[in-house]
């Protein structure tokens, strides 16, 4: 080969990788601000992030210890960057940056396990399949540690297919080490375990290569065995789960119906684990077991196993690398491939709305920013503040400045004294005390048509508004509602 020619095949070698990552780097910028808009979630980690080692760990000994890592990691990067680029850039890019670079590396990732599995041109098209995925761009722009989860499996997946074509100690010890780490930030990954045996098995490779998976497997879930145990006892956590959320089902049915769909393209696979043997399971399976865990104890949330998205991007990829191949290439004529790219071009375009809109504040369930704002625009200094239910005192957090000058009524111990997310409160009776002896109270709360909670403290603030005080302005801001009340004639004040 001439100099040449090496240089124009590394080139287009690294085209692969670096124009999906570019791609996802530039969508993970692209709003990410998000009109400095925080859900509570986000709220949660800017909290436990800034709060000192000490006391973040007896927090997660109460609660949150799933997040443990994610968190003590967090706080490491806020311990760098508030003091470099965090006058600068800002507090919500320092939240969101970590999950666009994930993101950015996930993408290379998926780039070079579809140029592993099929092909070059298959590989920048995964890649950037990838990266216009809704979903995706959707956590590679959370302060959540989701983006880094499905970065660490798809490369896991990587190193898989590399150990099942070339077994090796080193390379099961790095696939260990990648789920472990995985496994470690979110329990949920571990779904990827089995939907790389089932790849392994359905590519019919050797016992030693299942042998060394499955001891890879075993390590992982040992590593990952004190964690899960421990976090039994803060279920709790989780309780608000119902049935899963249709928009979510929604999503993962198309998504998986049109991976399905793409499966059915031939391609030609590369090495001895195929395409089809790697995405498919990788795209089905995670969910599905979610789907079957949460019929024992509900715990379906499709963030949970985000990761299940490099399954339909590999396979998709593919696809398009057939369907769009060069004009003359195995009977493609000019006209089948003009056609089939003014279909893709109508794909993308429809698409934008969605992306448009993942980059509001109306994306999320709801805003903490625009929360914080409304309180301290509806009340007065000296005021009353309820929050209801009690865990929606995780909006101080981000904004505590907009709270300063109003008495919490029901707060016993705040978050960071308890070791708890949202602090704890008085009893019933101390609550309704303290309402009584209050002229005006602000109350931030749900929105009118969500339940409400039947612990004594909710019951006494409810009862209590009710019987004593008058609803004197009300505004919903997202996720929230906004109430001032005053006792009978304090309303004009």
């Amino acid at each position: 080969m001439s100099a040449v020619a090496a240089r124009n095949a590394r080139w287009a070698h690294s085209a692969v990788v670096l124009m999906p990552s570019g791609l996802m780097l530039l969508l993970g910028a692209w709003g990410i601000r998000r009109q400095d808009a925080l859900w509570r979630d986000e709220a949660v980690t800017y909290d436990m992030a800034h709060r000192g080692l000490a006391d973040l760990w007896a927090t997660l000994l109460h609660v949150d210890v799933v997040h443990g890592l994610y968190y003590a990691l967090m706080h490491l990067w806020f311990a760098v960057y508030d003091d470099t680029l965090g006058g600068v850039l800002g507090d919500v890019i320092g939240l969101r940056l970590p999950s666009v670079v994930a993101m950015t590396v996930a993408a290379a990732g998926i780039a070079l396990l579809g140029q592993r599995l099929v092909g070059r041109r298959a590989g920048l098209f995964a890649g950037v399949a990838f990266a216009l995925i809704p979903v995706v761009q959707q956590y590679a722009q959370e302060g959540r540690s989701y983006a880094t989860v499905c970065a660490l499996v798809i490369w896991a997946t990587y190193v898989v297919v590399l150990a099942a074509d070339r077994p090796s100690r080193k390379r099961w010890l790095g696939y260990a080490t990648l789920m472990l780490f995985a496994c470690l930030l979110h329990e949920f990954a571990s779904l990827a375990l089995p939907a790389h045996g089932a790849a392994l098995v359905v590519a019919r490779r050797p016992r030693r290569v299942l042998r060394g998976w499955a001891l890879a497997a075993v390590a992982v879930l040992a590593g990952l065995a004190p964690l899960a145990v421990f976090s039994t006892r803060q279920s709790d956590q989780i309780s608000w789960l119902m049935w899963p959320d249709p928009l979510q089902l929604l999503t993962f049915a198309v998504l998986a119906v049109l991976g399905v769909a793409c499966a059915r393209v031939r391609v030609r696979s590369r090495g001895p684990v195929g395409l089809r043997a790697v995405a498919v399971p990788l795209l089905l399976l995670p969910t599905l077991l979610l789907m079957l865990l949460s019929h024992v104890e509900p715990a379906y949330v499709d963030r949970y196993v985000l990761y299940y998205v490099a399954g339909f991007a590999l396979l998709a990829g593919a696809a398009l690398a057939r369907l769009l191949r060069p004009v003359g290439e195995r009977g493609q004529t000019r006209g089948r491939r003009s056609r089939r790219t003014l279909v893709l071009l109508l794909a993308l375009a429809a698409l934008l709305p969605v992306n448009v809109h993942l980059r509001s504040p109306d994306s999320r369930v709801d805003d903490v920013t625009a929360v914080a704002r409304t309180v301290a625009e509806m009340a007065t200094p000296g005021d009353g503040l309820l929050f209801m239910p009690s865990r929606r005192r995780i909006w101080i957090a981000a904004h505590p400045s907009a709270f300063r000058g109003l008495h919490d009524l029901a707060l016993a111990q705040s978050p960071l004294a308890s070791h708890t997310l949202y602090g704890t409160e008085r009893s019933g009776d101390a609550i309704r005390d303290r309402m009584l002896a209050t002229r005006r109270i602000v109350v931030a709360g749900d929105p009118n048509d969500q339940p409400v909670d039947g612990s004594d403290q909710e019951i006494a603030k409810r009862a209590t508004l009710r019987d004593a005080f008058h609803a004197c302005r009300s505004t919903e801001v997202r996720g929230a509602r906004i109430t001032v009340y005053a006792r009978a004639g304090e309303c004009g004040r």
